[in-house]
């Protein structure tokens, strides 16, 4: 029996790879053997060459999520550039702070339509293509928020909230068609979402007071949860939503 955790000869599919959580996710799967299709509406040039540095190939598809025209051809464009598809990762996202009695219209929209709509029908097109080859691998970035209620972010934790029941109802449907469905729950990440926080001395001081690890975690610290839930040693994982945070939700 090879190394479960090996994903040579797989390609995977990365929104958002252009930074943050989306590059060290991509990283950890390119580390591990696969090829990667990082999807921005920004260039790449970074991930790029840190990818190619791993010895993987590496192609940059520019989409803006926030529609779904360029779904089809983010598929397409992977499929013709490196020749299969065999992992999605659902990482791209937006956030928007504002009191819940001020909470506008635009901003609801803006964030459901690029965290939730388009993770689901993303996940859509590569299931279909999955369910035909025979298997795949999904996963979907979830959020503390996916299980508590946070404050001043209805929109993002409504995106959530649903982007975990959408996991569990595609691994419900999928399951048996050799598709695994799996989501991640990063705690509190030092990324440009949570800048803001990082820098409000009372807010990060009580953020850290809750975290068991003592610290903000780092796009390193789901390397290991990204590689498993890509790789055949999750075969038999399906419709869970792994939390990697610090201990947050122990607390």
């Amino acid at each position: 029996m090879g190394n479960p955790f090996s994903l040579e000869g797989k390609t995977a599919l990365v929104t958002g790879a252009n930074k943050g959580l989306g590059q060290g996710i991509a990283l950890a799967l390119a580390a591990a053997g696969a090829d990667i299709a990082a999807v921005s509406s920004s260039g790449a040039d970074d991930t790029a060459a840190k990818v190619q540095a791993l010895g993987r190939r590496f192609v940059h598809v520019q989409a803006d999520l926030t529609s779904l025209e360029p779904i089809p051809r983010i598929i397409e464009e992977t499929l013709a550039t490196l020749g299969r598809l065999d992992i999605l990762v659902n990482n791209a996202g937006m956030i928007r702070r504002a009191d819940a009695v001020d909470f506008s219209e635009a901003d609801w929209d803006a964030v459901i339509d690029l965290n939730l709509k388009s993770a689901f029908f993303l996940c859509q097109a590569a299931g279909r293509h999955f369910i035909a080859q025979g298997g795949g691998k999904i996963i979907n970035i979830a959020s503390m928020l996916s299980f508590q209620g946070g404050i001043r972010v209805p929109s993002y934790t409504a995106s959530k909230s649903g982007l975990a029941g959408i996991t569990k109802l595609l691994a419900n449907e999928w399951a048996a068609k050799g598709v695994n469905v799996n989501a991640i729950a990063p705690g509190y990440m030092a990324t440009d979402n949570t800048a803001l926080l990082r820098a409000d001395e009372g807010r990060n001081r009580d953020i850290l007071a809750r975290i068991p690890a003592g610290r903000w975690g780092t796009p390193d610290d789901l390397a290991g949860a990204a590689v498993f839930l890509a790789s055949a040693a999750s075969d038999y994982v399906h419709g869970t939503v792994l939390a990697v945070d610090g201990g947050w939700l122990a607390r």
